[in-house]
């Protein structure tokens, strides 16, 4: 997200499937990961636009003032009044408007040339709720396809929506990230700890899957890279009386004769012991006789 997309090539975009009531604290690790790169100078964006459905501007302002430069980013409130009851643009039907909206917000933070912006929707589930999911689906689509939008990313809440419509967000994105709670029983407590889960579509088709273990605490959500190694039920070490019995086995491909010569019978001898031999009649005189050179006389069996 950080980095952005190659000239020519679609925004990268992650959908953070809600699953557990953590996904909100990735939402704003992200938000403030990509403003403090902004803040530093290590991102190819210079602005951030934040779309709220799920929380207030207020409460945003609030959390990014902690050592962040706030005028970076442009909030545009659809929480107050996502239905445009009290004189402000429908955030939640007019879709080709709220798109112009984020654009100009982001212009507005960078300019109009080919800087770009970040976009953030903190929760597509209210547009869903009043739109259809190819008006949202072409929202998004077209926000990936803007040359001055670097990346974005939203949250989806899975079990308020059919599968279908999670497959179809998926198909849109380049990445997915989903929690796993440690324990099931306990993730409606304050804190919570489990795995965290993202898959990366790569050029080509590849996949790549990245897993890392996340802590929630009263800073916040925390992580920390684990080892991927599966975990086995046996044990990979040999003992040393396991090692002495499985040096004493013989391979069937190791010589068995002390050294001695041994002699293999290839069907076209008559070896004293056996007493008979085998003829061979060619189907025609165009197929060529067998050579006389065993194929198989460099091998040492």
């Amino acid at each position: 997200l950080r980095d952005g997309g190659e000239e020519g090539e679609l925004a990268p975009a992650l959908t953070i499937e809600e699953t557990v009531p953590f996904a909100l604290d990735v939402s704003g690790y992200l938000l403030a990961n990509l403003s403090s790169s902004i803040l530093a100078g290590k991102s190819k964006s210079q602005g951030l636009v934040l779309i709220t459905f799920s929380r207030s501007p207020s409460f945003y302002l609030q959390f990014l003032k902690k050592g962040i430069v706030v005028s970076s980013i442009r909030i545009l409130d659809c929480y107050t009044d996502p239905l445009g009851w009290i004189d402000q643009p429908k955030c939640v039907s007019d879709l080709k408007r709220l798109f112009s909206s984020i654009i100009e917000a982001g212009r507005e933070l960078v300019g109009d040339g080919k800087t770009r912006f970040y976009v953030a929707i903190d929760s597509v589930n209210e547009l869903l709720r009043h739109s259809s999911m190819p008006l949202v689906s072409g929202l998004l689509t077209d926000l990936r396809s803007h040359a001055q939008v670097s990346s974005l990313f939203w949250s989806l809440n899975t079990d308020l929506h059919q599968e279908k419509v999670t497959n179809a967000l998926e198909y849109i994105s380049t990445m997915k990230a989903n929690l796993e709670p440690e324990n099931l029983f306990l993730v409606h407590q304050d804190f919570g700890k489990g795995r965290f889960h993202v898959r990366f579509k790569l050029r080509k088709g590849r996949v790549r899957v990245m897993s890392e273990e996340y802590h929630v605490d009263q800073m916040g959500i925390n992580f920390t890279t684990k080892s991927l190694l599966p975990k086995v039920q046996f044990n990979l070490q040999l003992s040393e009386k396991e090692r002495v019995e499985k040096e004493k086995v013989v391979l069937p491909f190791e010589h068995q004769d002390h050294g001695k010569s041994t002699e293999i019978y290839d069907g076209r001898r008559s070896p004293a012991d056996k007493g008979g031999e085998i003829i061979y009649f060619r189907d025609s005189d165009d197929e060529h006789p067998d050579s006389d050179e065993d194929p198989d006389d460099d091998l040492d069996i």
